[in-house]
């Protein structure tokens, strides 16, 4: 049987990574301990973790013709990513996120889109014939709305398997578009925007859940950092803890979640299979430092008990 094919669509970024002892307060000057350029963007993140893998991607985005650009195509290649379709736009910046990152791990992202800005709709439409050659689609909020929307409705005309990681928040999504998806994966943070809802506990994520289930998704699976996740639908909740780990940056833990989720959902496991699986990828990403840097290769993961 041939190997299911993932198609991710959004952000390429390179990663500017500051090391803080902590992130700085408004109007104050701090003494940051290292910098370092690393590849990013919350679809290229997932696009590499999916090939790091073992699955078969392809990934449509945008990058300028800045010094950045073709690294990052070329670190995209090297990883197995299928660039056939990404465009190198020669009057544009490349996307660039500012990310500061404290003693304990934790991040503060700035992101000046660039490049990301120009996968209009028509950009995705022009490529209808690539996500119907998917088995699974993947989407995150960094490149235009216009353009995610697009890619959902193509997705569904093709009866496509439909992630959407809503990161960064966007403050509604259409219902149309909610009543599209098969798996809607937010954090805390982004399932609070979304159903406008307080979440700061297991049973306040489960809550929030069930607005969104009631605006038509079909599933959601909530990332909860040290928590682990949790997973609702109309018919069960289950909640899957987190690994136990020393935690040094959490920088891609939720991308690299989302797309280990889906390959392992593309290799016919089970929702819950899949869900420990992306945990346990995870819970990789997070002991080491930077975006794509830190993401496992497959045979890492499958050391892990």
């Amino acid at each position: 049987m041939a190997a299911s094919k993932i198609l991710v669509i959004g952000s390429i970024n390179m990663d500017l990574v500051l090391r803080v002892p902590y992130i700085p307060q408004v109007g104050e000057t701090l003494l940051g301990s290292s910098v370092e350029r690393v590849p990013g963007g919350k679809g290229a993140n997932q696009a590499v973790t999916a090939a790091k893998l073992g699955a078969d991607v392809s990934m449509l985005g945008k990058v300028g013709g800045d010094e950045f650009g073709g690294p990052l195509m070329d670190n995209l290649r090297q990883a197995g990513v299928n660039t056939d379709h990404i465009d190198l736009v020669t009057a544009a910046s490349s996307g660039l996120a500012v990310i500061q990152v404290n003693d304990e791990g934790d991040n503060s992202i700035v992101v000046m889109p660039g490049a990301n800005d120009l996968c209009h709709r028509d950009y995705v439409a022009a490529h209808e014939s690539l996500i119907k050659e998917a088995d699974i689609v993947i989407l995150q909020m960094e490149i235009p709305y216009e353009a995610v929307y697009e890619a959902v409705d193509l997705a569904s005309k093709h009866s496509k398997t439909i992630i959407l990681n809503p990161a960064p928040a966007p403050d509604s999504i259409p219902d149309e578009v909610l009543g599209k998806l098969d798996y809607l994966i937010p954090n805390e943070t982004e399932l609070e925007k979304l159903s406008g809802q307080t979440v700061n506990s297991i049973a306040s994520a489960e809550n929030a859940a069930k607005v969104l289930l009631a605006k038509g998704v079909s599933s959601l699976i909530v990332t909860l950092g040290s928590n682990g996740s949790l997973y609702v639908d109309a018919n069960e909740t289950f909640h899957v803890p987190a690994s136990v780990v020393k935690a040094v940056d959490t920088t891609a833990a939720g991308d690299s979640f989302v797309a280990a989720f889906a390959v392992s959902l593309s290799e016919g496991k089970s929702v819950q299979e899949a869900i420990s699986f992306a945990t346990k990828v995870s819970s990789i990403v997070v002991t080491k430092a930077g975006a794509q840097t830190s993401i496992p290769e497959r045979s890492e993961v499958d050391l892990l008990q």
